[in-house]
């Protein structure tokens, strides 16, 4: 452990706890036994507790490259000497040009075009803008349903929770946007339990899309919105061809394809992105979370040439489309997102989780066996062990399997009773052996 490690305040604890309305936390239960994360390095995390935590969720599925990377940091604090803001309102600066330039160089083509947002949940709402605005822009303003995945999280802007399908997301919040559909999701237990790779079974269920062209008239449909993989909803794998057929279904019905990838981009799947992995392209793709590895918020809208031409083609010499934030292309931002650039080219990092995944998919499937595991879904350095839900508490074995991990060195996250892995593509084969090995000892405590 480095000094600077050893010198940190482990006992370091806010003295109120109250102010802070906390995410996606039960606050009270929360707050009545904090724990506190104060530091991070490479693979592990240090917490208030004088706890080592091996990281394998990436963060939030986000810090791709691992924890204080020196390069990123140097980077942000170069930029904070020279310009620390200026916004992208009929104005520019030169970093914004300069990332997007080298971001397309790496995502398929023709996914030329980037529009910075700074967050996935703004990638996830812009996307969905610029498609209803293409569609408008072509003479196809009829166009103006929007359909998303059951299972699918697009993050919680309102156009996000619309199209997604995870209920106690939407649960809350009355009767969202209008004009939204969900196509059904693809896990299927019974049929693709421990398949290795992408499912067998499941390619028809894209036609559930072409049900609905049937129900509401493909003249009234927008886009369509999908993750390659549904990360939140449980890493659940597109089965093999189904990827393919939602392709085929939205040319021959004139519907814009979205991929989030909020997730997936950035190495999570060992390519530049699932499109570029599955060899299916959509016509507009969303990004964030590994862009910058986490360290300042960053987003982007990656949209097909077609897709963006519609735009400039436009006979209104004015802005072309009035949407935007404040905080588009920050200049921090894009230098933290160069430096991960620079880190992904030097140490392959795109293609890292390729070369991983039998031996991760092996270190997973070992868990099949185990009492209570009902399924196993991997692909590249992404993962979920899926256990049986005890008699009504669903949800309960994944806690206490996600607690008692965290005790035995591990951070990872259960949704319901899967617990779902993304750990950092630095990750080593002795680090992916530890992962399952503290999975195996929480579950059999847990019991």
């Amino acid at each position: 452990m480095s000094e600077s490690i050893k010198n940190l305040n482990h006992n370091l604890v806010p003295d109120n706890l109250d102010s802070y309305w906390m995410p996606f936390t039960p606050n009270r239960q929360f707050k009545e036994n904090p724990r506190f994360i104060v530091s991070a390095r490479g693979m592990h995390y240090f917490d208030s507790n004088d706890h080592k935590i091996l990281d394998g969720s990436a963060g939030l599925w986000c810090v791709n490259a691992g924890h204080y990377r020196e390069e990123i940091n140097t980077a942000v604090q170069e930029q904070l000497s020279s310009l620390d803001f200026a916004h992208s309102f009929n104005s520019g600066h030169p970093h914004a040009f300069n990332f997007a330039n080298r971001l397309v160089q790496h995502f398929p083509d023709p996914l030329n075009h980037v529009f910075f947002t700074n967050s996935g949940s703004e990638s996830v709402d812009t996307s969905l803008k610029i498609a209803l605005a293409y569609q408008k822009a072509i003479g196809q303003g009829s166009r103006q349903r929007l359909v998303g995945r059951e299972k699918g999280y697009h993050g919680m802007g309102f156009g996000g929770v619309s199209v997604g399908g995870l209920v106690k997301n939407r649960a809350a919040f009355g009767m969202l946007l209008p004009g939204t559909d969900h196509i059904r999701h693809t896990l299927d237990i019974e049929r693709n339990a421990f398949s290795k790779g992408l499912p067998p079974h499941g390619a028809e269920l894209a036609d559930d899309l072409q049900r609905l062209v049937e129900l509401h008239g493909a003249e009234t449909i927008a886009a369509v919105i999908v993750e390659p993989v549904a990360g939140a909803g449980g890493v659940i794998l597109p089965p093999q061809g189904y990827l393919e057929r939602l392709r085929e279904i939205c040319t021959e019905n004139g519907i814009l394809l979205i991929f989030d990838e909020v997730i997936t981009g950035f190495g999570r799947l060992g390519a530049t992105c699932a499109a570029e992995r599955f060899g299916v392209i959509p016509d507009i793709m969303t990004t964030a979370k590994g862009i910058t590895n986490a360290t300042i918020p960053m987003g982007a809208v990656f949209v097909s040439e077609t897709v963006y031409q519609a735009f400039m083609a436009a006979e209104d010499p004015g802005v072309e489309l009035s949407h935007g934030y404040t905080y588009s292309g920050h200049p921090v931002a894009c230098a933290a997102g160069n430096a991960t650039l620079d880190i992904f080219e030097k140490e392959g990092l795109f293609t890292r989780g390729a070369s991983l995944q039998d031996y991760w998919n092996s270190a997973a499937m070992s868990l099949r066996g185990t009492a209570n595991v009902i399924d196993v879904r991997c692909y590249a350095l992404m993962g979920a062990i899926e256990f049986s839900s005890r008699p009504g508490a669903v949800g309960q074995r994944g806690a206490d399997i996600g607690k008692k991990a965290y005790e035995l060195g591990l951070w990872c996250r259960n949704i319901g009773d899967s617990i779902v892995l993304s750990p950092p593509l630095t990750i080593t084969e002795s680090e992916i052996d530890d992962i399952f090995s503290i999975i195996q000892a929480a579950a059999k405590a847990a019991g």
